[in-house]
């Protein structure tokens, strides 16, 4: 999720130079191989007085080619908790994600490049943490891509960088210190991604960070993914830029573009959208800017930050997500109403297909659009989303006013002689969703003289179309949700781990990962090691000091023990930690009880991350280069600590935070390695 930028826009000699540096990098490189009613309403001596019809027709040919629905996992972190579910549940909730004629059955997929940043909800690895150093294994983004195009081939693949690794700077906190290092970094991925994985990305976002194109020449760009200006004006003044550019990608538009990206002729999508509590509202959200971003904005693509609600809802933005699986131990998720509004969308038009000219709003709120695939098919979708009912968390969202109506659909040009049309219709209740029908079949509406008429209430949804291939997708009840253990333990012995990360843990500054440790024997062979020796360069304002958090945020009482073992001598330093408060791009100011040991032979108790509020120091037995026992003991108010069977201090609490978190981490970005990981909580929902 975006809410500041690394370099905003293409003007000026640093963007423009940077893409037309990548263009002739890339040209030189070898190309890639390749409801209320539970039954449809029809017009039949109501009340209501009918409006004027809606004409669908091709007759003066079609509108704007569809590029079709997707999702954003990353900036950052937002599929974190996905991969460490078991079967057969993992599997259920990629099926609703991305299996066709399912559930969202989604056409494109965006991920976040690893920049080893924090990026909102935690950081993500990146392939290169060092500048001769690649690994195409890192993270869960070249799974989930996989899984995604194991399901649906045709699915369209994005690669965004929110954050860069730390020598891509050159000393700067900025990752345009010498643009030929970061196109070769961003060419590297794409590359990894063929060459490791055999995926071939079809856009990169280009701007905040960097951009490339051609030569990979399928892999086009998108520009300048954050705004419409200063992007749209540059390139209608730059006759190379606008060749370069394929895609203007605009965040949070509001369903409005602005004339001078019209002007450039070029497609238009919303290639970051909604970020909107998943509720009913947040359903209500979707389905109005499905529709109204190109009826408004001509905007052929819109993408949804975030997939899904797969990271610790306590962190920033929790449940903004199409759906939401935050519970691995327990297996249990939930398929919430934006699965379904996109349903109706996406199991009805594939991208190719082209929206009709002829698409706008009712005359008694609410919208309308029709696609057709040429080939004698249509698909019309039409909401009603009230004003409090469909509110985003961005833009603002002017007032407006939505009634019951009959709406008369008169077909013409190649539908005149439709006969039948399937129906699915959806209706959001309130906010808990218990009164709300999502993506139901109705019975196949028979068209009369060209004309369908409809009574439309409040908050619907309705599709009709010639596709009979919908279907609402099921499982069999995932099990009940389930608090965090309270007694949880992790030896990381794992000798080849399916994924670089442990399960549970969230890094939210640095980045912590499975280590085969060579000079280790015994029970220290195999390690969580925090391998990240420069910050990050990142809009967000992460932490000096690194850090995972892990568990439930209620927990109150606990008892953390974890071997630690320094590797920078004099300098290095690590803590473990609970009642964690804070997470995302706030980690900075995160609060809690912290235990620290320092290679410098001192150990601290602090009430923050920031090492600012210290409620005890003193001297500990500690050097790098050996393992210790290091013990945090938290009950009610008071706290013991303990290094390896020494204890060092007790001590009374402050009274805030009261729960949290536990946590691991390092004083500064270094290495260090911990092991037999160990929580026992009590007293957490008291």
């Amino acid at each position: 999720m975006k809410t500041r930028q690394i370099g905003t826009g293409v003007p000026g000699a640093e963007g423009r130079s940077l893409l037309l540096l990548l263009l002739r990098l890339l040209s030189s490189l070898l190309l890639l191989s390749h409801a209320g009613a539970s039954s449809l309403r029809y017009f039949d001596n109501y009340s209501l007085r009918p409006d004027p019809s809606y004409v669908l027709e091709d007759v003066a040919g079609l509108g704007r080619v569809f590029d079709g629905i997707g999702g954003l996992s990353g900036g950052g972190a937002t599929s974190r908790l996905l991969v460490n579910y078991p079967e057969p549940y993992r599997s259920e909730i990629l099926d609703y994600l991305f299996k066709p004629n399912f559930g969202a059955s989604l056409h494109i997929l965006k991920v976040e490049i690893g920049g080893d940043g924090q990026t909102t909800d935690g950081t993500e690895p990146s392939h290169m943490h060092y500048a001769n150093d690649e690994n195409y294994f890192r993270g869960y983004e070249w799974w989930l891509m996989k899984e995604a195009k194991k399901r649906n081939p045709n699915i369209k693949l994005i690669g965004l960088p929110w954050s860069f690794p730390g020598w891509i700077g050159h000393g700067q906190n900025w990752p345009y210190a010498q643009p030929q290092t970061t196109a070769l970094y961003v060419v590297s991925w794409i590359l990894g991604a063929k060459q490791h994985h055999n995926l071939d990305i079809d856009y990169i976002g280009v701007l905040r960070e960097v951009l490339s194109q051609n030569g990979l020449k399928r892999v086009k760009i998108i520009a300048s993914d954050y705004l419409w200006l200063p992007i749209s004006i540059a390139m209608l003044h730059d006759y190379e830029l606008m060749k370069a550019v394929d895609v203007i990608g605009a965040h949070y538009p509001g369903t409005h573009t602005i004339p001078e990206a019209l002007k450039t002729q070029k497609i238009l999508w919303s290639s970051e959208d909604y970020s909107t509590f998943n509720d009913e509202v947040g359903g209500g959200c979707w389905a109005r800017i499905l529709n109204q971003n190109y009826v408004n904005g001509n905007m052929t693509a819109t993408i949804a930050w975030n997939l899904v609600a797969s990271y610790y809802q306590q962190l920033p933005f929790g449940r903004d997500g199409l759906m939401t699986a935050q519970e691995p131990w327990s297996g249990h998720y939930v398929v919430e109403s934006p699965i379904w509004i996109s349903a109706h969308t996406t199991q009805f038009a594939q991208p190719g297909w082209q929206y009709l000219k002829t698409v706008g709003h009712l005359v008694k709120g609410g919208s309308y659009v029709a696609l057709t695939d040429g080939l004698g098919n249509l698909t019309i979708i039409i909401e009603t989303m009230t004003h409090k009912h469909s509110k985003c968390i961005r833009p603002p969202l002017p007032f407006f006013n939505v009634s019951e109506q009959i709406a008369n659909f008169s077909l013409s040009g190649s539908f005149k002689q439709l006969r039948t049309l399937q129906v699915w219709y959806s209706k959001l209740g309130d906010k808990t969703g218990n009164n709300s029908i999502l993506f139901k079949q109705l019975p196949p509406l028979k068209i009369n003289d060209g004309t369908v008429t409809l009574k439309l209430g409040l908050d619907e949804v309705y599709t009709l179309t010639t596709i009979t291939t919908g279907q609402k997708g099921s499982y069999p009840i995932p099990p009940e949700s389930q608090p965090f253990p309270t007694s949880y333990k992790d030896d990381f012995n794992i000798r080849t781990p399916p994924f670089s990360e442990a399960p549970n843990f969230a890094d939210q500054t640095g980045v912590f990962e499975y280590f085969t440790n060579p000079e280790q024997g015994g029970d220290h062979a195999f390690t969580l090691r925090q391998v990240l020796t420069q910050r990050p360069i990142t809009w967000a304002a992460d932490a000096d000091q690194t850090i995972s958090v892990i568990g439930d945020y209620n927990w109150k009482d606990l008892v953390i023990s974890c071997d630690i073992y320094i590797e920078t001598p004099h300098s290095g330093g690590v803590f473990i930690a609970g009642r964690v408060n804070k997470g995302g791009e706030v980690i900075r100011s995160a609060a809690g009880i912290f235990f620290w040991v320092f290679a410098d032979g001192t150990y601290q108790v602090t009430n923050d991350l920031a090492r600012l509020l210290i409620l005890k120091k003193g001297h500990a037995n500690v050097s790098a280069g050996k393992w210790y026992t290091l013990t945090l003991n938290i009950k009610d108010s008071s706290v013991n600590v303990i290094l390896d069977n020494t204890h060092l201090w007790e001590g009374v609490l402050p009274l805030y935070p009261k729960n949290g978190w536990a946590a691991i981490g390092t004083h500064s970005f270094e290495f260090a390695q911990f092991d037999n990981f160990h929580i026992e909580a009590t007293n957490v929902h008291s």
